[in-house]
């Protein structure tokens, strides 16, 4: 049976990308070698690195406006802690959006090293919405918000206009819709929703405001080193960038993120009509900040839930059960998801409208 993949994370990634990582495994490059013990110096790998790193900006448009691409370890988490540190002046400080749990763990992280300030949270209500009306310090280093939160199923619809650097975790929804990328200072994006299996995570940075933070940072966690060395300071997780390529040449032959955006808003538009048409389901998220690639949505009746998971199941569905801060179904419908999974969802749904 034909899997329905709506994990949130690892997730469904393009089949021809999995075909391809599975020969490079057994043979990579006709070299007789696997990508798993090639030297990450060899020649047929630095081709690799390199033209991972130039097509990620090729497809944020993002090429000779002065930004630096790289394939680094640690996932966003680690990003939570190397943004303030190469970004957080000595004696300033930091303006960050609470949007939902990664980015109450970015902030956190912030401050370790200096004020730290909340301009807005929708904690009290659960992370339901995004908060729209606030006030950026101008004094700030930068100006940090996650563009979509997983959990909570949330996506930014419009960012803020400010003068001090803007920057975003875009774990769940880099490379899904098209956005002027140039708005922003940084963008840091875990490799394991859209781009990529788990292990790598993209950064794209402007090269401009780095170094100006007054203070001395450890080699492993400075952008400026990484930049040097071409994301190749220390051994890089290979096969994780290796995948991300392939998921980048399928997403330019496909058409980019403008061919991507139109299928995500139809798999996003047939899942959310059918969650507000059916009267046995109702969504979690305000309306006007639903995200394009995690629909959360739980029973208006918990008696059918026994039902409904027996019904999706059997359909060949995985994944979809919501994390346990919002409770019911988180669908996940990442770039590599077919429109046919959620057609297959919505029938599941209309099945059991049916049953009741």
């Amino acid at each position: 049976m034909k899997k329905h993949n709506y994990s949130a994370g690892p997730c469904i990634l393009p089949q021809e990308v999995f075909q391809q990582s599975a020969q490079a495994i057994l043979d990579f490059n006709n070299s007789g070698l696997s990508i798993l013990e090639i030297s990450h110096r060899s020649k047929d790998f630095v081709a690799v690195m390199d033209e991972a790193r130039a097509l990620a900006l090729e497809l944020l448009g993002l090429e000779g406006k002065g930004y630096q691409a790289l394939f680094l370890a640690g996932g966003a988490s680690l990003e939570f802690l190397m943004v303030p540190y190469n970004l957080m002046k000595t004696d300033g400080k930091a303006a960050y959006l609470d949007t939902g749990t990664w980015a109450s763990s970015a902030i956190k992280e912030a401050k370790h090293f200096g004020e730290t300030v909340v301009v807005a949270s929708s904690k009290s209500e659960n992370y339901n919405h995004i908060p729209k009306d606030y006030t950026i310090p101008a004094d700030a280093s930068y100006f940090h918000c996650t563009s979509n939160n997983t959990i909570f199923g949330t996506q930014i619809k419009s960012f803020p206009k400010t003068n001090v650097p803007l920057v975003c975790d875009m774990s769940s929804d880099i490379f899904s819709r098209v956005i002027d990328f140039s708005q922003f200072d940084l963008i840091y994006a875990g490799a394991q929703k859209n781009m990529g299996p788990a292990g790598t995570t993209l950064v794209v940075v402007k090269e401009e405001i780095l170094g100006k933070t007054g203070r001395t940072i450890p080699n492993m966690l400075d952008y400026q080193q990484h930049i040097a060395k071409e994301s190749m300071y220390n051994t890089p997780p290979v096969f994780p960038v290796y995948a991300s390529l392939l998921t980048l040449q399928w997403l330019k032959k496909l058409g980019g993120i403008a061919a991507i955006e139109k299928i995500n808003e139809a798999k996003a538009t047939l899942l959310y009509s059918e969650i507000d048409r059916n009267p046995l389901f109702k969504g979690t998220a305000a309306k006007e900040d639903r995200s394009s690639m995690n629909a959360t949505f739980l029973l208006a009746n918990e008696a059918h839930q026994e039902t409904f998971d027996a019904l999706w199941k059997a359909a060949g569905i995985s994944g979809l059960a919501g994390h346990r801060s919002v409770g019911g179904y988180r669908a996940s419908m990442y770039n590599a998801l077919p429109i046919e999974s959620v057609e297959v969802l919505v029938a599941v749904m209309q099945d059991l409208e049916k049953k009741i």
